[in-house]
């Protein structure tokens, strides 16, 4: 299909930041089909109000893949993925300024600081960052692979640190963990793929919608 002909896909991601991306859809004229709201559906592509545009609602961490391998043209991603998986095929032009959290060393309370270990066992599902970061301190980090129920880990002796989202600080506290050290403040993104954005129209007047939107709702 020609690229003038091609449907445009918009790749977002599911839960809250979806919820806090809507009116910047809205407002940038982009109305997706009722179902797409609704968490007991299976369905994972969505229409909406413009014939040439459609939705998929995917896990956060896909987002940027679907984008990155020309399945989706655009996509809305936290900084923290990008970082993670850092695809040369993205280009990220705007900062939505939602979804705000930061990602963080997180240990049980009590536990003593890193000082002149050279070695450390953490739990995450962004060990691309988590060695970047104990390698600037000249430790080196063994990243056990989690997607999910991270606060387990130093509870079970599966690893005594974990690397996180935090957002209040809530769940870990009750499960008695602490926030040691910030590695990167978080918020979501406007991520286009950069062949589409040069092939597509459709795709910059959408980035161009999108900073308008994003002007319009601050004021």
């Amino acid at each position: 299909m020609p690229a003038a002909m091609q449907q445009l896909v918009i790749a977002l991601p599911k839960g809250r930041i979806l919820k806090e991306a809507l009116p910047l859809l809205g407002t940038a004229g982009i109305h997706p089909e009722p179902a797409l709201f609704d968490e007991d559906s299976r369905a994972l592509r969505f229409a909406t109000n413009d014939p040439a545009v459609s939705v998929i609602r995917v896990r956060s961490f896909d987002v940027a893949t679907f984008v990155a391998f020309g399945a989706a043209q655009i996509g809305i991603v936290g900084n923290d993925v990008l970082a993670e998986f850092d695809y040369s095929e993205l280009y990220s032009p705007v900062d939505l300024g939602i979804g705000r959290c930061r990602l963080s060393v997180a240990e049980p309370a009590g536990t003593p600081p890193i000082t002149s270990e050279s070695h450390v066992r953490v739990a995450t599902k962004y060990p691309h960052l988590t060695k970047l970061h104990f390698a600037r301190q000249g430790i080196q980090a063994e990243c056990v692979k989690l997607n999910g129920a991270m606060e387990l880990a130093p509870l079970l002796g599966l690893a005594p640190r974990i690397v996180d989202l935090v957002s209040t600080g809530k769940t870990l506290k009750e499960n008695g963990l602490v926030e040691r050290e910030t590695i990167l403040e978080v918020t979501s993104r406007l991520v286009v793929n950069r062949a589409a954005f040069k092939t597509m129209p459709e795709v910059a007047r959408l980035v161009d919608a999108f900073r308008a939107a994003l002007g319009r709702v601050a004021a």
